[in-house]
């Protein structure tokens, strides 16, 4: 009987921190890295593996599901992935990396599959495989590592947050639907192809009757209008604001403030896409 030891990574730094503690706190394992890759992820995703591979000194595997977005989207007669229906996440991250330890699995072979959820994270739950053979372990929970400590490891490594990270929350496709509406209009700004194709996926949907759209209560048609998006950024910049004056009264408190401050994230992400 072998034993395998895997870990995704998902483009994000909670998984690239991950990656990095495991290298530096358990050289010994022959950790196989990989990333499954829909097709639609973010170009600075790509630039983000580059640098973590040259810190893992070895690739990342790219899983590639056996049929795209649009073959399942089709399959779900043009229906859009939602927080209702995560069919995304199932047909192109899931699925493949099922496939991928399959054989192993079948085998007999123990997997340990080493997955990034922090201390600070006490809603959330890994990845469950029915298995007996195929066991998740959280390391970041065991040793007590929060969000802090996440980025402190990436920096000390020197491999840095994706950078993203300066206008957007996490990591997945460029359409992701559970972005916040600054986050959509954002997208448009840094990559109006992305946000243009994610304005068609959505046209189509609503032709087929599905009852969702990308970003809840409103088509990308009306987002993108320019009194809108004024709106949204107005919006923004006021929930920023209130955020700050909360926290004048803790001087030492990082003057950074995210996404997730700002808008909340517990049980709102996908642990397989955004970590």
């Amino acid at each position: 009987m072998m034993e395998r030891h895997v870990l995704g990574i998902s483009g994000g730094r909670d998984s690239a921190a991950l990656a990095v503690y495991m290298r530096q706190q358990r050289p010994e394992l022959d950790i196989e890295y990989f990333f499954t890759d829909t097709g639609k992820e973010l170009p600075e995703v790509y630039e983000f593996l580059g640098r973590l591979e040259g810190f893992l000194g070895k690739p990342i595997e790219r899983l590639n599901p056996d049929r795209d977005f649009d073959f399942w989207l089709k399959e779900y007669k043009d229906f859009l992935p939602s927080p209702q229906t995560r069919w995304c996440t199932r047909q192109l991250k899931i699925k493949p990396f099922e496939a991928w330890v399959k054989p192993s699995v079948q085998r007999g072979d123990i997997v340990h599959s080493y997955v990034a959820i922090r201390s600070d994270e006490d809603y959330r739950e890994g990845y469950v495989s029915g298995q007996s053979n195929l066991r998740v372990h959280l390391p970041f929970r065991e040793a007590g590592i929060d969000k802090a400590g996440v980025t402190e490891l990436l920096e000390a490594a020197g491999v840095g947050l994706p950078s993203y990270y300066r206008w957007r929350s996490r990591s997945g496709c460029t359409f992701c639907f559970y972005q916040q509406k600054i986050e959509w209009a954002r997208l448009l700004e840094e990559h109006p192809d992305a946000f243009e194709d994610a304005k068609r996926y959505e046209k189509t949907a609503l032709e087929h009757g599905s009852p969702f759209t990308w970003s809840h209560g409103e088509s990308l048609e009306q987002l993108s209008r320019p009194e809108r998006l004024a709106q949204i950024r107005l919006d923004h910049e006021r929930r920023v604001e209130r955020l700050k004056k909360k926290r004048l009264i803790n001087a030492l408190h990082d003057d950074a403030i995210e996404m997730d401050e700002v808008y909340g994230s517990a049980g709102k992400m996908c642990v397989t896409c955004h970590k």
